[in-house]
């Protein structure tokens, strides 16, 4: 897939008359050109030219951190380049290395296509070759305006006072999820708005998880089966969800709440993917429960409470601090509201248009609440693909219901806090559209079929900064629209730049 992108964006720029020279040779024992550490980065960017034009060519998830040191000296102009495709998703690793390029104050520009010999790509690389920059509409983004008083902006006030006043902990299971730079909040942007972390290591998550009985994980996955949840389970551990997983799973989600209770947290986030994934299954199922009300009970150490019974306990999946934020200021406007305040965060993975208007696919990797999916007797447990999770772990699959949703995400630009707020519908597609979407994409996650309300597929992609956008639902528009003016109040409160982005009723 990368040769392909790579012969494309030769042929496409021959014809400006341009030639492109590979900045590092294709490795001949691995057949491929991957820059494959940070170390091996900076030894490729010391044979680029400083001033030369670069393009930094993306058709698979990138490690924005391989590169970032080479991009952040480079002075020439730089254009990140991605295919717009649902399998090895090049513009999902985009989104991450252009949010990162944000972050560290690099100009860059930024362009993307389906097969690169469309007019709109061609006018773009042109419009770069002799200016050194891409324009995108950005007509669809407006800062927030100065709201009239109403009971949602006296929520909002109130509430991010609150968290001003009486502050709050985010624990932070090993920070730097894949290379995700931007996913990293330096605490002098945390603190001002109340928000501290307790830095917390696997090790102890795994630790915890290995003085738990066997009994008391069972339970767990008897109350699941108990609610509908079903598990495609085999015996084979290498490639099947097994028995033996799920004991490892129910129990890493008792650790996470017990440690979360020891150090009094208010969100707690678990790297996984570069951590315990050769040691532990996945940590998904964990997440997704996190992030729901209705969910297995677990008592303290001492057997005397039900931890956070009732209630959610916000996780930001793959330690995004920018989530984490999102997913606490979510949490309280969503229970001061009366709503459902199960959140989660989705890869902006993929999309086409369907019937005339223009559907995402949103798609995390198994860590979706039960709640979105109209609750657990919708969700099956799959194994995490070998490839990427050689420990296996079950997913929370399934389809997300349709309805209103509120969707945000906050970022760093110009050193200091942004969030980009807007609505959307999670729309039902046909039974074959949608598992067509999943097989094209990675059938045992869990997908949501997302209209943007007054943005298009180019704007969303020009301005968005990370490849994962947060999203809660609300039980009509009319709700989602009050929802968004509370949490768009509450950032500004909480002195964080507010931008509204497509058809918003501030």
């Amino acid at each position: 897939m990368q040769a392909a992108l790579e012969t494309d964006l030769a042929t496409a720029f021959g014809t400006l008359g341009w030639t492109i020279v590979r900045a590092n040779d294709v490795d001949p024992l691995l057949g491929h050109a991957f820059i494959r550490s940070q170390r091996m980065g900076m030894s490729v960017f010391q044979n680029i030219p400083a001033d030369a034009p670069l393009i930094v060519a993306e058709a698979v998830w990138q490690y924005s951190h391989h590169v970032l040191a080479g991009l952040r000296s480079h002075r020439g102009p730089i254009l990140t380049v991605a295919n717009f495709a649902p399998d090895w998703p090049g513009l999902v690793g985009l989104l991450g290395l252009n949010a990162g390029l944000t972050k560290m104050n690099v100009a860059y520009s930024t362009i993307w296509s389906v097969d690169f010999t469309d007019d709109w790509f061609l006018n773009g690389i042109r419009e770069w070759a002799e200016t050194g920059t891409i324009t995108h509409d950005a007509s669809h983004v407006f800062a927030l305006p100065t709201l009239d008083r109403s009971d949602e902006k006296e929520l909002g006030e109130a509430l991010a006072d609150e968290l001003l006043t009486q502050k709050a902990i985010i624990g932070v299971f090993d920070e730097g999820c894949m290379g995700m730079y931007n996913a990293i909040i330096d605490d002098e942007l945390l603190n001002p708005i109340g928000v501290y972390k307790e830095r917390l290591s696997q090790s102890a998550l795994w630790a915890e998880m290995l003085t738990i009985d066997d009994d008391e994980a069972a339970e767990v996955g008897a109350w699941l089966v108990r609610r509908g949840m079903r598990f495609r389970v085999g015996t084979n551990e290498a490639t099947d969800l097994t028995a033996a997983q799920l004991c490892l799973q129910y129990k890493m989600y008792i650790a996470a709440l017990r440690i979360s209770d020891d150090f009094g947290l208010d969100a707690v986030g678990i790297q996984y993917q570069q951590g315990l994934k050769d040691l532990s299954p996945a940590s998904d199922l964990v997440e997704g429960l996190l992030n729901n009300v209705d969910r297995p009970p677990v008592r303290s150490r001492d057997g005397s409470r039900i931890l956070w019974e009732g209630k959610a306990l916000p996780h930001f999946n793959e330690a995004d601090e920018g989530v984490a934020v999102d997913a606490l200021v979510t949490n309280r406007v969503c229970l001061a509201m009366g709503i459902d305040p199960a959140t989660t965060l989705h890869d902006v993975r993929w999309g086409e248009d369907f019937d005339g208007q223009f559907v995402w696919v949103y798609e995390i990797s198994g860590s979706v609440p039960p709640a979105h999916l109209g609750g657990y007797q919708n969700a099956e447990g799959w194994r995490q693909d070998p490839v990427f999770f050689p420990a296996g772990g079950s997913t929370i699959n399934g389809v997300s219901q349709p309805g209103e949703i509120v969707w945000s995400r906050v970022y760093i630009a110009d050193n200091v806090l942004n969030v980009d707020i807007g609505r959307a519908s999670v729309v039902d597609l046909p039974a074959s559209e949608t598992e067509r979407r999943k097989q094209l994409t990675n059938p045992e996650w869990p997908l949501a079929s997302v209209v943007l309300h007054g943005v298009n597929r180019d704007q969303f992609m020009a301005r968005h900064k990370a490849n994962h956008a947060q999203i809660f639902y609300a039980p009509d528009a009319e709700t989602a629209d009050r929802a968004l003016r509370v949490k768009a109040t509450m950032f500004d409160r909480l002195g964080i730049r507010v931008f509204l982005c497509g058809d918003v009723n501030p």
